[in-house]
């Protein structure tokens, strides 16, 4: 589904790449256009219908839904109120900002290959956090990458929104989830790992670390 006349294909969230041979992977500011023809298209009804109010452990309620072109002033906002380490943690990279191009693949999305999750807080209808997936031409691979803004971490809104993504990966077939995480994320790979991850040393990368989830049907 990555064609890449320079190696092999690749899933690609915003920034990242994870190379399906398990080479190690590039580190592009564009995403992938994975399906051109239909990119930037309004959810689909099956895909709306993943919108919904979720409640976190610690009793925090937010909504959820998938993300549109309509999103990107409002996702710049949202990466504004995340703090430089986080930054780095998501796209696996130094950054002060995330520039329009970033913003624009993280919005412009075809709602089957590629889906963004937006969090949002019910009492200022601001986007607190961004789930993003993308799979492999098969739909059996995934990788998910997510971002808290940084006032409303330790509410539990991480792992309530994964385990959302997780439920829509897996009602689309997909077999596998996988996130690249810096080796300085201690606390994502910890809670990673008693979440059922399993971690392995990235090849040729010995900065990150891939952290892989079997979906049970």
């Amino acid at each position: 589904m990555f064609p890449d006349a320079a190696g092999p294909p690749s899933l690609s969230v915003g920034t990242r790449c994870i190379a399906i041979d398990g080479a190690q992977s590039q580190r592009d500011i564009k995403m992938v256009e994975l399906v051109s023809e239909r990119a930037g298209a309004s959810p689909t009804p099956s895909t709306a219908s993943w919108s919904a109010d979720l409640t976190t452990r610690d009793g925090y309620m937010f909504h959820v839904r998938p993300a549109s072109p309509a999103d990107e002033a409002a996702l710049g906002a949202f990466f504004e109120h995340v703090d430089k380490e986080d930054l780095r943690f998501r796209f696996l990279s130094a950054i002060h900002n995330v520039g329009d191009d970033q913003l624009r693949a993280l919005v412009t999305v075809d709602h089957d290959h590629t889906e963004n999750f937006l969090a949002f807080d019910p009492a200022t209808d601001r986007i607190v956090a961004t789930a993003m997936l993308a799979a492999d031409e098969s739909l059996v691979r995934a990788e998910v990458a997510l971002a808290i803004r940084t006032d409303f971490k330790r509410r539990g809104i991480s792992w309530t929104l994964l385990d959302h993504v997780a439920a829509f990966a897996r009602a689309k077939g997909i077999a596998t989830l996988e996130s690249i995480e810096s080796r300085d994320n201690h606390q994502a790979i910890d809670l990673e790992r008693e979440r059922g991850w399993i971690a392995s040393a990235c090849p040729g990368d010995p900065a990150s670390m891939m952290l892989r989830m079997t979906l049970s049907a």
